[in-house]
């Protein structure tokens, strides 16, 4: 039977006074394309078939769809999901994402992981089924963010595999605290941050502490079953992490001091721990002979689905060289311009660090305030007054080269006290947005914005009088440009570990990223174990420039810096890229393609 016999079949079965009971058979979704170009087709087909009026075909086309795409009623009716429905499966989500514990040691054993990524997939098809059409932006953000999150931990176990491949993953004493929501890069769930503590520590603490101790030696036993990758710098600079972590608990020893026998026994079982473990991992480097990068195809999934990043690794190769020429060549203008002044001076003493750094706050602070280029909350002085940190005599690392022949310029990419204090002090009230983003995804806010302060503040005039500091703006740049280059030449496999160091600190202007320091390495390495995290500074600040760029030409005359600052603060840390969309309320056409299903 011929599609033009079909229809009149159907229409001398069907009469007139039915349609209005057809058409509530029939669910025509705007935001179903696909559906939608089917559609399209049966018109295209149907048109040569009828010679009616446009009424008897629009009647005809609807039969023939209701015959081949008949809605069940009990589907038609079923129940819309809201909003509530998603914060309510990102509570699930996050109370399943951690590893199952077996006497408090989290497992993470190769059939125990195996088990988790089956049971991953179920969370993704409930989340899939979540149908935004309709929803407020923020709301359609955060729906992309629970998603992220978990495409994080479906590559975790089809790519990374941190638990199998990375010594660095079962590294879980800090005594210092990050400047991040979360710590940077894959860590193993149970960490000890003792930074949040005041020794003697109160019973309740103690207890905690003691528990969290006993587990390490219990972990360690258990990596050396499930390590079993072949990545030769993960290995040898992960092993290094993990021997630090020996310095770790001995300061936390001297910390503890006598207060308590039980934590200082913990502590040397840790110890002795670690030790067994480093030589366990020292006596398996010779085996490990593979590269550590991902490779490019993994990574360009990864900036897609996990960092929600618009970018290519090859774009990102072509961005990131092109800031690099654009520092060095600012660089060269500025120390041209500034060729006959003075030479920075750089703080010598304790006395002159704990003047300078309290002043460089006061300075800072009030600029913000007089220039109104946001609103200033009571907490964030105290936030970035208590990180100014203690004189260090030398020999500096590449930042402290910086903060210490200015020490006002670091405190604008220390945005991030602001930040967490935010966090602190005004919880959001968006659930999802509240704490930290899993597997980091928060950088491109975070670091990017940061960053990017750095150059707005100087072009918004704060070192008119210190022309010097303009310099120092630019040097920071490209030691940024420089460390992602090798960074993404490391993804590729074009560069290890030590050639990407090499590249960085050749590519720093003045010799302030030396090969000697720890710095330069530890970046790599942490780059090495987050993919986009090394990129993710300057990524998010061409990002945040694209924002603030929308932002004014919408507004025109009437765009005023606090009042975009504090709706910027207001949206929360989430990936740079959809704060372009729900901050200007336009999906831009990058960030579409980058949302798109495959």
């Amino acid at each position: 039977m011929t599609i033009c016999q079909r229809i009149a079949e159907l229409q001398a079965q069907h009469h007139e006074s039915n349609l209005h009971k057809l058409k509530s058979r029939i669910t025509l979704d705007p935001m179903k394309p696909k559906r939608r170009a089917r559609i399209n087709e049966l018109v295209r087909i149907i048109r040569p078939c009828s010679n009616q009026s446009s009424l008897r075909l629009v009647f005809a086309l609807a039969l023939v769809i209701s015959s081949f795409t008949v809605i069940p009623h009990a589907m038609a009716q079923q129940k819309k999901f809201s909003f509530a429905d998603l914060t309510k499966l990102f509570g699930e989500w996050r109370a399943f994402q951690p590893p199952k514990l077996i006497d408090g040691v989290p497992d993470y054993s190769a059939p125990a992981m195996s088990a988790q990524h089956r049971e991953l997939a179920a969370f993704q098809r409930r989340l899939a089924a979540v149908d935004t059409g309709g929803w407020p932006i923020n709301q359609q953000v955060d729906w992309h963010v629970v998603r992220a999150e978990m495409n994080g931990l479906d590559f975790d176990h089809r790519v990374l595999r941190p638990w199998a491949n990375n010594p660095a993953f079962y590294v879980t004493v800090f005594l210092d605290r990050s400047d991040q929501p979360a710590r940077e890069g894959p860590h193993a769930y149970g960490a000890i941050e003792t930074w949040k503590d005041k020794f003697p520590l109160l019973a309740e603490r103690a207890a905690e502490m003691h528990a969290a101790l006993q587990i390490i030696p219990k972990l360690l036993e258990q990596a050396r079953k499930n390590l079993v990758g072949n990545g030769r710098d993960l290995w040898i600079y992960g092993t290094r992490e993990v021997r630090e972590q020996n310095s770790s608990l001995t300061r936390l020893a001297s910390l503890i001091g006598n207060t308590s026998p039980e934590l200082k026994s913990d502590v040397a079982l840790a110890k002795q721990a670690t030790d067994q473990f480093v030589a366990w991992l020292e006596h398996a480097a010779p085996s490990k002979t593979a590269p550590s990068g991902i490779g490019v195809e993994n990574y360009d999934w990864y900036l897609k689905n996990v960092q929600l990043v618009p970018y290519t690794w090859q774009q990102e190769v072509a961005l990131m060289e092109s800031e690099l020429a654009r520092a060095h060549a600012f660089l060269a203008i500025e120390e041209e311009k500034n060729k006959h002044l003075p030479q920075q001076s750089v703080v010598a003493s304790e006395t002159e660090h704990t003047r300078q750094f309290n002043a460089a706050v006061t300075e800072y602070m009030f600029f913000l305030k007089a220039k109104e280029i946001l609103t200033i909350k009571d907490y964030m002085d105290p936030a970035l007054r208590e990180q100014i940190g203690k004189f260090n005599p030398g020999p500096r690392e590449f930042f402290s080269e910086v903060d210490y022949r200015d020490p006002e310029v670091m405190r604008t990419h220390g945005y991030h006290w602001f930040d967490l204090a935010q966090m602190e002090h005004e919880p959001h009230a968006d659930p999802i947005r509240r704490g930290p983003l899993l597997y980091n995804i928060f950088n491109t806010r975070t670091e990017g914005h940061a960053t990017a302060w750095e150059e707005l503040m100087m072009q918004a005039g704060m070192f008119e009088a210190k022309p010097r500091s303009r310099e120092l703006i630019y040097i920071l740049v490209a030691e940024r440009a420089a460390r992602a280059l090798g960074d993404l030449r490391m993804t590729s496999g074009e560069f290890t570990l030590e050639r990407a160091a090499e590249f960085t600190s050749q590519n720093t202007p003045r010799g302030w990223l030396s090969l000697k320091g720890s710095l330069v390495r530890s970046e790599q390495h942490l780059y090495l174990q987050q993919p986009g995290y090394g990129t993710s500074y300057l990524i998010g600040k061409k990002q945040i420039e694209m924002l603030l760029a929308a932002r004014k030409k919408q507004l025109g005359d009437s765009f005023r810096m606090r009042q975009f600052m504090d709706s910027f603060n207001a949206a929360g840390l989430v990936p740079a890229s959809l704060l372009r969309w729900e901050l200007t309320g336009e999906l831009p056409e990058d960030v579409r393609r980058m949302l798109a299903p495959h």
